[in-house]
């Protein structure tokens, strides 16, 4: 659900909207269309969402919100009557909203009842670091669909073709094709492993003799230049670990679930 812009949103008092928010708290109810409540629980919930967004909670939020659920209620009711929620199609979204918000309400369960310990995750950095060795690289690639197409391309830039102008015109790569090829400074470890190996591989300058096939397609890659790795400290990436450990255990969760249920 978007929200109004506040710009869309009349603005009334400060003095009346906390005459309101008192009101709704006490209430329990946020406001009442044509006789149907729409519960305080409601409001909190997207103003919950809001905050965790980067929004301020504060009146202006919640008189934004607040109007945002009235047109939504509004317009659920005039679906209600042309019996658009008889719809099989709309029965099938309504069966899919409601699994996702039970499956993000269990990941949520699972999180909170799983802490990471502080050994785990330095293990798991140390790991990282290993894994991400002590050289980044920076490098430039064109991205095409056939090994022939990628062989001419070669053969091109050995005869003194412009690498860039080439990027530009045939990299299927829309990420960089419009920077000549470029991509960002990287460890080996941050590519699939084909294009990694063969980016090591490389002197700075040198260009692969051979196209480097992914899963992407094929690859001309040339080493423009390396520097020392810079890993940032632990405290830094704390939490984007623990996020990594968390995602590889729940996954194992979700493996174990699969073994177990009966599927037909």
């Amino acid at each position: 659900m978007r929200l109004t812009k506040f710009s869309q949103v009349m603005t009334i008092s400060i003095l009346s909207l906390m005459a309101l928010s008192v009101q709704a708290q006490s209430s329990g109810v946020v406001a009442k269309v044509n006789g149907v409540a729409i519960p305080q629980s409601r409001l909190e919930l997207m103003v919950k969402a809001s905050v965790a967004q980067g929004q301020t909670d504060g009146p202006e939020m919640r008189k934004a919100l607040r109007e945002n659920l009235i047109a939504e209620e509004i317009l659920a009711q005039e679906a209600t009557k042309k019996k658009l929620d008889k719809d099989s199609d709309v029965i099938a979204q309504l069966e899919i909203a409601r699994q996702a918000v039970l499956v993000r309400a269990y990941q949520a369960d699972y999180i909170k009842k799983n802490v990471v310990s502080d050994e785990t995750l330095r293990k798991e950095y140390e790991m990282l670091k290993v894994q991400m060795g002590d050289k980044e690289y920076k490098a430039r690639h064109i991205l095409v669909d056939s090994e022939s197409v990628a062989k001419e391309i070669i053969a091109s830039l050995k005869k003194g073709g412009n690498f860039a102008k080439i990027a530009e015109e045939k990299s299927l790569d829309e990420g960089s094709k419009e920077n000549g090829g470029e991509l960002n400074w990287s460890p080996p470890a941050a590519y699939v492993r084909p294009f990694s190996e063969a980016l090591v591989k490389l002197s700075k300058g040198s260009l692969t003799e051979q196209p480097v096939q992914t899963s992407f397609g094929w690859h001309v890659i040339q080493l423009m230049d390396t520097r020392p790795m810079e890993v940032p400290p632990f405290e830094e990436v704390k939490q984007n670990i623990q996020q990594r450990v968390l995602q590889r255990e729940f996954a194992t969760v979700v493996q174990e679930l699969r073994s177990k249920a009966k599927v037909e």
